[in-house]
């Protein structure tokens, strides 16, 4: 990219490589992108390099061809190396090499130059923050104690404080991003002005509106430098071009951590085609890194650059674009999720402040075709959801406000069966904070629940009751059945978990109630599921009837969810019996048909009580590996929760391998993980280990 130290590597590894080139070397700047400079044409480049070579200028060929033929002559019988700096492309460069056996090249440009036959490519990237340090230290004269202006007569420098110095922990670091050009201006700029602290300069620096303007030097500029790039792409004849000038403007109207060709179609209002060509383009004249096959994002202070230019560029409607497309495709993640039914169809009812325009781009997103395509596109979109939801959920306009509202309460089922802990929780929570601040009654009603349902995931069962509760008191208030069936499924659920089994039972007739009265089979299968983790508290038989009944619904309606749901409970309840043995295959059943659904609520306890069997029946070996692979997803997911209960698992599975200390430390780590949570037995239990061991 621009300011990488191409030219200064070349140079340097070109003296490095004088012995070996008796002949001589040759140096042309291409001028391919120089601030105020048009790129050198074939024929002055050879007849500079003609003329370095001895040609008489009188004597140099005019056509091109011609010059280029003798070039190669002159060169054919010797040894001499060529620096062609700056290259502007392929086509700039090809009739500039040398034939000769005996010669070399070294070319540097910020296009990749993939044309090229025969060449060994080395893209550069920023410097380590260690050698970056190691370059402003060298190039300002701040080297530590010793770089510090005396501030009073008699001060000496040895005496100054070490801070004034640079190391690779400095702000002025990261704030360069290791970039040569970058850190050479800085560098400048303290070397000048011996009064200008680091420590002063970092924070001129951190104002985002200001990075450039003091990136700036005599004649060192990271803008002018930049700009070169973007000015011939806004100013050529080519369409791809001039729609990439227009996509790094759009990337700067709406700075996101990584872009893809779908959502920048949006924003530039072209095609997905013309689009891809557009953000090719932005890599080749390195404005844009790939850093994932189809996944681009700039460099920080090309980010800086484009934001001016998004600023010049007028007043965008960017975020709210962004908003809608997002809102669009998490409709589709619902429909490749959930059943239809009428948990996908109240979703996706309209509340009373969701904007209209929104069946606009549900109708030109096209679905996905499963829910592994779902989940994928959920994993790789949810950094940047997560960035537009925290700036633009307390923006003052009703329009974005509730875009970010409608965007949340349609992605929130594939975030919560995903289990992506750490952003469902910024999101349940700014979804709450908006509904309320639009007095939209139905979407608090589903933000309380959804929140309700990520608090069970980890271990928070009380909270999640009182959110669950409110979130029923206004879906009776505005006396929707589905919903009000939903938070009495969920309210009996969590009743059941902490213990409070009369009110559980009462809840769940209430429950059924609703489910006959809607005369909704799934709702009636799950109704059983919990009916069955009710019975077995007092009849583990008993409840195993139960989740039959649901079972053989969900095999008749064809309904993964519930499948695996009752053969998860199944296998529970064969372990209360004390016969894992029963329970194992209840388990493994329940992660098959479970499959791509994503359920990691469902996933994670199925894992965990495959573990528990597996280590009942002795089979150590399928335990271990078991419960490594619950702790490697549920450490992925911030999941501390299920990472508790996992680490608890691996604990007792050392002991018995007779690794004492490895023991304690997986339960010190797993009391610390579920310390404050709902799972009092089993915390209880780790307390009674690690004083034993404490005794011990």
């Amino acid at each position: 990219m621009a300011g990488v130290g191409k030219s200064a590597l070349a140079l340097h590894a070109a003296h490095g490589l004088a012995d070996h080139f008796p002949d001589g070397q040759l140096y042309v700047n291409l001028h391919g992108a120089t601030p105020g400079m048009p790129p050198l044409t074939t024929g002055q480049a050879l007849t500079a390099l003609l003329r370095d070579l001895g040609a008489d200028p009188r004597s140099i060929p005019e056509h091109p061809d011609a010059a280029a033929a003798l070039l190669r002559s002159l060169l054919a019988p010797t040894r001499t190396l060529m620096v062609l700096d700056d290259a502007a492309d392929a086509a700039q460069v090809r009739p500039l090499l040398p034939a000769g056996p005996g010669c070399a090249v070294i070319v540097t440009s910020r296009s990749p130059l993939t044309a090229l036959d025969g060449v060994r490519r080395f893209p550069l990237t920023p410097l380590t923050a260690e050698d970056s340090a190691a370059l402003l230290r060298a190039a300002s004269g701040r080297d530590g104690a010793f770089g510090r202006v005396p501030q009073a007569p008699g001060e000496h420098a040895a005496g100054s404080p070490a801070g004034d110095g640079i190391d690779a922990a400095h702000p002025l670091v990261a704030l360069t991003g290791g970039l040569p050009l970058a850190l050479r201006v800085v560098a400048a700029r303290l070397a000048a002005r011996r009064a200008l602290t680091p420590d002063v300069l970092a924070e001129q620096l951190a104002a985002t509106e200001g990075r450039l303007r003091h990136l700036e030097y005599d004649d060192l500029s990271v803008r002018r430098s930049l700009a070169v790039a973007h000015d011939a792409l806004a100013a050529s004849d080519r369409e791809a071009n001039r729609d990439a000038a227009l996509a790094l403007r759009r990337i700067g109207a709406l700075d996101l951590p990584t872009y893809g060709a779908p959502l920048l179609a949006r924003l530039t209002g072209t095609d997905e085609r013309r689009t891809e060509a557009a953000l090719d383009r932005l890599v080749d004249v390195a404005l844009l890194e790939e850093v994932a096959y189809g996944r681009y994002a700039p460099h920080d202070l090309v980010r800086d650059f484009a934001r001016e230019l998004a600023g010049a560029d007028g007043e965008t409607d960017a975020a709210g674009t962004a908003l809608r497309w997002y809102a669009a495709v998490a409709e589709r993640t619902l429909t490749a999720i959930v059943k239809a039914g009428l948990d996908q169809d109240d979703r996706r009812r309209p509340t009373a402040t969701q904007p209209p325009e929104h069946t606009a781009h549900v109708r030109t997103t096209a679905p996905f075709p499963g829910p592994e395509e779902a989940f994928a596109w959920c994993d790789l979109e949810l950094e940047n959801i997560v960035v537009l939801v925290e700036r633009y959920a307390d923006a003052v306009g009703h329009g974005t406000a509730a875009h970010v509202s409608t965007l949340i309460r349609l992605l929130f089922p594939c975030l919560h069966r995903s289990g992506r802990v750490a952003e469902t929780e910024v999101l349940g929570r700014a979804a709450l904070r908006v509904a309320r601040r639009l007095g939209d009654e139905a979407a608090e009603a589903y933000a309380l629940g959804d929140v309700a349902g990520l608090h069970f995931l980890t271990g928070r069962k009380n909270e999640a009751l009182t959110l669950n509760d409110r979130s029923l008191a206004i879906w009776r208030r505005l006396d929707m059945a589905s919903r009000i069936w939903t938070c009495l499924n969920n309210r009996a659920l969590l009743l059941e978990s902490l213990g409070r089994y009369d009110e559980c039972g009462q809840t769940l007739h209430q429950s059924l109630e609703y489910s006959r009265l809607m005369d909704n089979p799934y709702n009636q299968a799950l109704t059983y599921q919990h009916l069955g983790n009710l019975y077995e508290h007092t009849d583990p038989r008993a409840a195993i009837e139960q989740h039959h009944l649901s079972l053989t619904i969900g095999v008749e309606i064809g309904n993964a969810i519930v499948q695996h749901g009752a053969h998860c409970n199944i296998g529970y309840a064969h372990l209360t019996l004390g016969e894992p043995a029963a329970a194992v295959p209840h388990f493994e059943d329940s992660l098959r048909i479970l499959g791509g659904h994503g359920n990691w609520q469902g996933e994670s306890q199925t894992r965990l009580g495959l573990v528990r069997a597996l280590r009942s029946l002795g089979d150590t070996d399928r335990a271990t590996h078991e419960c490594a692979e619950l702790l490697a997803r549920a450490d992925a997911r911030a999941d501390r929760y299920t990472s508790g209960q996992a680490r608890h698992q691996r604990g007792l599975l050392l002991h018995e391998d007779g690794r004492i200390q490895e023991a304690y430390a997986e339960w010190r780590t797993a009391l610390d993980a579920l310390d404050g949570t709902d799972a009092e037995e089993v915390v209880q239990e780790l307390r009674e280990l690690l004083a034993a061991a404490d005794a011990g």
